[in-house]
């Protein structure tokens, strides 16, 4: 039986780090993709040596323009087809919005939402075609309401929350499993790459990629829409906005976010 092969981006670290662990755990090939090669070339010799399985490496800025069509010619080039897609690249940008620099602000746009979409649209056609297929795009709680502060980050995150959750609807009867990943404060570089101190200083409180990952799986097994990581305070906070106006929460959000 041919291994089934998984395509993870932001690869090299955090959550998407433990994903190609676990997989090639079950033996899942790996298509693995992040900006750093060194690091990319680490994994995957670890991985095939420990697992005794496939991993193809491809280096590739996501922000830069035609980087997912360079990706999607590179793995048709060698015939390798995705059974499940992981799109968990991105990163957030802490601070008020006007104060903050535009370009990184764009860049997330592109990342967070413009290369996810366009990754899931190469890649979900081919699932159509076969009628199977997964796909896991990586959230945050910080979708599920506006975060002063994060208001850019917080934005792509509700599109991807939003996005998932419908083309889920539209591929179930396909045989397609998507699932939105929403973990809260997880290990991993976002508190460093978003200059956000107050994550950076969360140390063990912060949730292990680990289980976020296994969270993930198992959601994606039991083909749910979304899940939610982190326990009954990710819950409350998820849920919280549907019961508060509007105004009075984003007063709190924003009291709690502001720069002490």
């Amino acid at each position: 039986m041919t291994n089934k092969t998984a395509l993870i981006t932001g690869e090299s670290s955090g959550i998407g780090k433990v994903f190609a662990q676990k997989l090639a755990q079950q033996q899942y090939n790996l298509v693995i993709i992040a900006r750093t090669q060194e690091a990319l070339e680490n994994i995957k010799k670890d991985l095939e040596l420990k697992h005794k399985i496939n991993v193809k490496v491809i280096v590739k800025d996501l922000t830069l323009p035609n980087a997912c069509q360079d990706i999607y010619q590179q793995v048709k080039q060698e015939n390798i087809t995705i059974d499940l897609l992981i799109n968990n690249a991105g990163f957030g940008d802490y601070g008020a919005f006007c104060d903050r620099n535009l370009e990184k602000q764009l860049k997330m746009i592109q990342l967070n939402i413009s290369a996810l979409v366009e990754l899931t649209y190469l890649f979900l056609q081919e699932m159509k075609v076969k009628k199977e297929g997964a796909i896991i795009n990586v959230g945050s709680i910080a979708g599920y309401q506006p975060l002063p502060y994060l208001s850019v980050y917080a934005a792509t995150k509700a599109f991807v929350l939003s996005f998932s959750e419908a083309l889920w609807a539209e591929n179930k009867k396909l045989g397609i499993n998507i699932v939105a990943l929403c973990p809260g404060p997880t290990e991993s570089n976002f508190g460093k790459v978003a200059e956000f101190d107050a994550m950076i200083n969360m140390g063990d409180s912060l949730a292990s990629a680990d289980d976020v990952v296994k969270d993930a799986l198992i959601a994606l097994k039991k083909q749910k829409a979304n899940t939610v990581t982190g326990g009954l305070v990710n819950q409350i906070i998820v849920n919280l906005p549907r019961f508060l106006p509007r105004e009075i929460l984003l007063n709190v959000v924003e009291n709690q976010f502001q720069k002490k």
